[in-house]
């Protein structure tokens, strides 16, 4: 494992910005895990696992640590019954597995279609779309844990899946190095999103060809501007920056009482609702095409913030924090940013 020294982050990520890595190694097996972490300790230095770059912002200044970009490859099936168990590296590509999923009649991930980023990256945001989350399929977690300085196999129930949300999204304790997914074999999916059973011409609740359904989510995320393309500047983002907010029935009706119309929700359980926070960007005034200099909202999605050319972290999160501070003003919710910050603090304003 070789470290390399002063190396650019930007181009290794989906928003072209910010500034360098102090170090950086590949983990191309789990014993550069190990090695990349003894070295960050032993001299006190910070550690970032970085996979496919799509759901970061790295800040001008860069990292100071040690960034390892995890590199692990393979791919290993085996039928259970009706079912089939598929252990897949961290570095492998998520879209190419969710492709082969849905070639192969493995069902429940056909509708996260055309998203960025590795597979590694996937139980860490609970990545969802259309209806499906990860976590549905996901039936262990292989990680390395640095407190105890072993590799743990982690059950569903041990990762705190939640919205958006996971244990390891909350602490720099785990590094996952290979995720178990259970498919079950040959069904149609079930269209439970109701953008997507529009676009399939179906109702919700009905079931649809897993092929068709990927088709569909692929053209609903290109024409958002959310699949990857070098000739699409509306893609040049972190894809969605604001996480959905979820509120009580209270906050609910005030929202609802400020914007004098029923705004979209979908119900979260225990009396609370999730709302669209792309439905708030826009009606607090940053509507799509919205911008300040070379950053700006996405012309294609409300909740995408794209750099236009030659932006910096501090541009971007300054567009940031005038969204949430416009959607505050306006309707008394605070959105919270998506993206993982690197070097940097949303808090704090450190860039």
């Amino acid at each position: 494992m070789h470290a390399r020294t002063a190396v650019p982050l930007a181009p290794l990520t989906t928003l072209r910005l910010g500034g360098p890595a102090a170090r950086l190694v590949e983990l191309e097996r789990e014993e550069d895990v190990v090695e990349a972490v003894r070295q960050a300790d032993s001299c006190g230095e910070a550690l970032f696992v970085l996979g496919g770059g799509s759901n970061v912002v790295v800040a001008d200044a860069g990292f100071p640590g040690l960034v390892a970009r995890m590199a692990q490859r393979g791919v290993a099936v085996r039928d259970e019954g009706t079912r089939v168990v598929v252990d897949v590296a961290a570095g492998e590509d998520w879209d190419a597995l969710v492709a082969r999923a849905v070639d192969e009649g493995w069902c429940g991930v056909e509708c996260m279609s055309g998203i960025p980023g590795r597979v590694g990256a996937t139980p860490i945001q609970n990545v969802g779309a259309y209806g499906q989350e990860v976590s549905d399929t996901i039936a262990r977690v292989r990680a390395f844990d640095r407190e105890a300085g072993a590799f743990v196999e982690m059950a569903p129930g041990a990762c705190g899946f939640g919205y958006r949300a996971s244990v390891f999204k909350r602490s720099d304790r785990w590094i996952v190095t290979s995720v178990r997914f259970a498919f079950e074999r040959g069904c149609d999916a079930t269209v439970r999103y109701a953008e997507l059973a529009r676009a399939l011409g179906v109702k919700e609740g009905d079931r649809a060809p897993s092929a068709r359904v990927r088709e569909t989510v692929v053209a609903l995320r290109r024409g958002k501007g959310m699949v990857l393309d070098e000739g699409d500047p509306e893609s040049v983002s972190a894809g969605s920056f604001f996480v959905n907010p979820i509120v009580d029935a209270r906050a609910l009706a005030d929202v609802e009482a400020r914007a004098g119309e029923r705004p979209p929700r979908f119900d979260a359980g225990e009396g609370r609702y999730k709302l669209a926070a792309a439905w708030l960007v826009e009606r607090a005034g940053f509507r799509k095409g919205w911008g300040e200099g070379r950053v700006g909202v996405s012309r294609k999605h409300a909740l995408a913030l794209v750099n236009r050319g030659g932006a910096t972290a501090r541009e971007l999160l300054g567009a940031a924090r005038r969204i949430v501070e416009g959607v505050r003003a306006r309707f008394g919710v605070t959105l919270e940013p998506e993206p993982v910050l690197v070097g940097c603090s949303w808090e704090h304003g450190d860039l």
